[in-house]
C-alpha cells in the first residue's frame, strides 16, 4: 500500500509494494511535492484515509462484515504486478546507487569512449567507404 512522508524541502517521498514472483517488493521513490505524480498520490491518499472511518455503518439492520471474511478481504487485496522488465531496472538503479557508479556511467556514455559515439564513428566510416567505393565503380564505366 503506498504511503507518503512529506519533508521541508519540498520533497514528497512515495512508497509502493509490489508483488514479484510471489515476493512483496517495496519501491520508494521521492517526487517533487508540486508535480503530478505527487498531487494524484496526496489525493489518493485522502480518498483511502476519508473511505475508512465511515466504511463500516453501526446502523442497527446493516449486515457488518465478518470478522474472518474481513480479514481475509485485508490480507488478499490485491496488489500491482511487476514485469521482469521492472524489476530489473529497479535492480540495475539500486545497484548503481550502492556502488556509487552513477555519475562515471554518465560521464563514460558520454565521452569518446561512448557506446553511441562509436556508433556514429563506425556509421560514417561505412558511408565513406561506400562512396569511395560508389566513385570508383562509376569511374570505371565512363568510356
Amino acid at each position: 500500500k503506498p504511503q507518503e512522508k512529506p519533508k521541508d524541502s519540498g520533497k514528497v517521498t512515495i512508497t509502493k509494494t509490489f508483488d514479484f514472483a510471489g515476493e512483496e517488493i517495496k519501491v520508494t521513490k521521492e517526487v517533487d511535492s508540486n508535480s503530478k505524480e505527487a498531487k494524484s498520490f496526496l489525493k489518493q491518499q485522502e480518498k483511502l484515509q476519508s473511505a475508512t472511518p465511515g466504511s463500516l455503518p453501526t446502523v442497527s439492520g446493516v449486515k457488518r462484515p465478518s470478522g474472518m471474511s474481513s480479514l481475509l478481504g485485508k490480507i488478499g487485496a490485491k496488489k500491482q504486478k511487476m514485469s521482469t522488465l521492472e524489476k530489473s531496472k529497479l535492480d540495475w538503479e539500486n545497484f548503481k546507487e550502492e556502488e556509487g557508479i552513477v555519475e562515471e556511467l554518465a560521464i563514460h556514455n558520454r565521452g569518446k569512449d561512448g557506446y553511441i559515439e562509436r556508433k556514429a564513428f563506425l556509421e560514417r566510416v561505412d558511408h565513406r567507404q561506400f562512396e569511395i567505393e560508389r566513385d570508383i565503380r562509376l569511374s570505371r564505366m565512363k568510356p
